[in-house]
């Protein structure tokens, strides 16, 4: 039998660098071509892992077409990759050590049991690029009317038809969304907006950005989208629990679903009353909600079943 390679793949703009745990490495381009020559080079491996790091969006074409072949794929959060470099000891940087790094991180990630989690699909990801351009429309809102309020009288013509102009593409981009989840996600879509605070923003952002939703168990959810409470403790010193870490953006969308869902929804409004009358803190209840909700979305998710009032019950 063959010995199980790890794969690490640094990808940048233009160039794809590639190592592997048997020594071996090699430099591709980042297009379509290069991905085939990338898992013609690999097809004579067995290889059991192959990690890449997020890099803002230049790893998905080359993690897609190495999944779409069969091979295990898993895109890492950056900063696991940074952090597990530095225990290492590897403190240089180059294109090439990263991949090495990212190859030595596969080993232990598999040695770990880990499981390469859902993709997003083409379709998952047209819908992202629609939600990451609201979310940069509602920045450049935000900032233009801040400006207006300081801005001088002669400054205040410009800044008012630059908020008109981003209030129609946002008007826009909202109803492109709509369509996209009618079109595409409409099955999906109806399941999540059955829960009551969960809205079109909510649920384009969960499809787009939280593809795993309903692949994993509920403490994986919350420990991927970064709602687990964390332990601070040492010795008898026993820390405040704390979230921390990851995806900020769908924690952003279920701060607001939770915010609604806390007044309207019968099980989240009373999950929040019973914490605030235990003597919790609004903001410390406010994110219980948000992991309730969560819970709730991803079991839904899983068993294609519309909102219940115990979904979620903890």
């Amino acid at each position: 039998m063959s010995q199980p390679i790890f794969v690490g793949i640094d990808v940048a703009k233009d160039t794809v660098e590639v190592a592997c745990s048997d020594a071996s490495s090699q430099s591709f381009t980042n297009n379509e071509a290069g991905h085939a020559k990338v898992l013609r080079w690999l097809a004579r491996k067995s290889v059991a892992l192959l990690v890449l790091e997020a890099t803002g969006g230049y790893e998905q074409a080359c993690a897609v077409a190495l999944a779409a072949a069969g091979l295990p794929v898993s895109v890492l959060n950056p900063r696991q990759a940074r952090d597990f470099a530095r225990a290492m000891g590897r403190l240089a940087k180059t294109d090439r050590i990263d991949a090495g790094v990212l190859a030595e991180f596969a080993a232990v990630l598999h040695a770990r049991g880990h499981q390469p989690r859902p993709l997003a699909s083409v379709e998952q990801r047209e819908l992202g690029a629609l939600v990451a351009r609201r979310r940069q429309l509602v920045v450049m809102l935000v900032s233009e009317r801040q400006r207006l309020g300081v801005a001088h009288a002669r400054a205040k013509p410009s800044i008012e038809a630059v908020i008109e102009l981003l209030l129609k593409q946002l008007a826009d981009i909202d109803d492109d969304l709509k369509r996209t989840l009618k079109d595409r996600h409409a099955d999906l879509s109806a399941l999540l907006q059955s829960v009551k605070g969960v809205g079109p923003t909510t649920t384009s952002t969960l499809i787009a950005e939280l593809p795993e939703l309903g692949a994993l168990t509920r403490k994986q959810i919350t420990s991927l989208v970064g709602l687990a409470p964390l332990n601070r403790d040492s010795g008898t010193f026993r820390g405040q629990r704390h979230i921390f870490g990851g995806r900020a953006s769908v924690r952003r969308v279920l701060y607001v679903a939770a915010l609604v869902a806390s007044r309207f929804n019968p099980a989240v409004k009373a999950c929040y009353e019973r914490l605030l009358a235990a003597g919790k803190p609004k903001k410390v209840a406010l994110v219980a909600c948000m992991r309730k909700l969560l819970i709730t979305l991803n079991a839904i998710a899983r068993t294609k079943t519309p909102w219940r009032s115990d979904f979620g019950s903890t």
